[in-house]
């Protein structure tokens, strides 16, 4: 059996479980191809998923990663459409395309929805397989590193942003927790949108580096954000809160929203079970507004998105392969501004 190298685990438990060795070659199935990878990039999710999440059974050993960029090198039975020698990126989603949500174009609401490198073996390797459908010409401006590090995030982003948070010209939104590659992409994106934007973080360096890319107002990531929201706002608030974070910056997001307000959350870094105020959700009307991914409908306009507007992720540093140990190490350390990438040295 052909083998490639890979970056996987035995066992849940911290980044001292990633092992770097030989794996077997996958083979596309119907409708699958295979990518060749040039570059694979982290997300929290590859954290969560090597310390194991609760209910969600993953075959052991395992290859974590949902993000990467490559070149198709074969094709498996049905796929029609796609030659091999085609340098490609991919939607990490993964759904049935039967159910009632994959049949209205919502995928990222399937019942048996799931992610590359969470539900099944990912990109931290020499080669992934895929959907065929999943893939889109990797954007001719951008390398291989950058390629592989816009997939996930930028997906997310979209949906949060311009999907389910409908941002529009001209208003005014918080980026909690600004550096990593959600927080980055939706900064991004936002600034094309029109929207001011203010951002929070501990750290006054990556407060400095948004300000390079484009943030209007930078806060501290203390308890004090949403007296200094109101202060920057005339005591209005803002139009829509970007809370990726969770537990520890919650209230505070609930404190900075505007009357009639959007707050929108893919995820809960920090915890999931955050203090709450019911009463200044129903006093000022908010909507709280949960996303997760995206449809292949999105994908496509993300694609478009970052292509036509030249859009290039924020990528933190490049380890190899067998390096990921590091990599991992660096993302657990939430020392990264932008995206820690894995490359194959292919």
């Amino acid at each position: 059996m052909a083998s490639m190298r890979a970056l996987y685990f035995e066992e849940h438990g911290g980044v001292d479980r990633i092992r770097f060795g030989e794996r077997p070659l996958p083979e596309p199935g119907p409708g699958q191809v295979r990518v060749r990878l040039k570059a694979a990039a982290l997300n929290h999710l590859d954290l969560f998923v090597l310390g194991g999440l609760p209910g969600i059974p993953i075959e052991l050993p395992h290859i974590g990663g949902a993000d990467g960029a490559g070149v198709v090198d074969a094709v498996g039975p049905g796929v029609e459409d796609v030659e091999p020698g085609l340098e490609v990126v991919f939607d990490p989603g993964l759904s049935c395309g039967s159910c009632e949500f994959c049949l209205k174009g919502e995928q990222s609401l399937c019942v048996r929805y799931g992610i590359l490198g969470e539900h099944v073996d990912g990109t931290f390797a020499e080669a992934v397989v895929v959907p065929a459908a999943s893939l889109a010409p990797k954007p001719a401006h951008l390398g291989w590193e950058s390629a592989a590090a816009f997939p996930l995030t930028y997906l997310t982003a979209w949906r949060m942003l311009v999907e389910r948070g409908g941002l529009r010209p001209g208003e005014t939104v918080l980026i909690h927790g600004i550096g990593g590659g959600v927080s980055l992409a939706c900064l991004q994106l936002a600034r094309h949108v029109g929207a001011r934007v203010l951002v929070t973080s501990r750290s006054e360096e990556k407060l400095e580096r948004a300000r390079e890319l484009g943030a209007d107002e930078l806060l501290p990531a203390d308890d004090q954000v949403s007296r200094q929201v109101r202060k920057l706002t005339g005591k209005r608030g803002v139009d829509v809160v970007v809370d990726s974070v969770g537990k520890a910056t919650w209230m505070q997001s609930l404190r900075s929203a505007a009357r009639g307000g959007r707050i929108v959350t893919c995820g809960a870094t920090t915890g999931p079970d955050p203090a709450e105020e019911i009463r200044i959700i129903f006093w000022n009307q908010l909507s709280i507004i949960g996303s997760t991914m995206g449809s292949r409908e999105d994908w496509r306009r993300v694609v478009r998105a970052v292509t036509e507007w030249r859009l290039e992720p924020v990528v933190d540093r490049v380890f190899p392969l067998e390096r990921g140990r590091e990599a991992y190490g660096r993302l657990e350390a939430a020392e990264q501004f932008g995206k820690v990438v894995l490359s194959t040295g292919a």
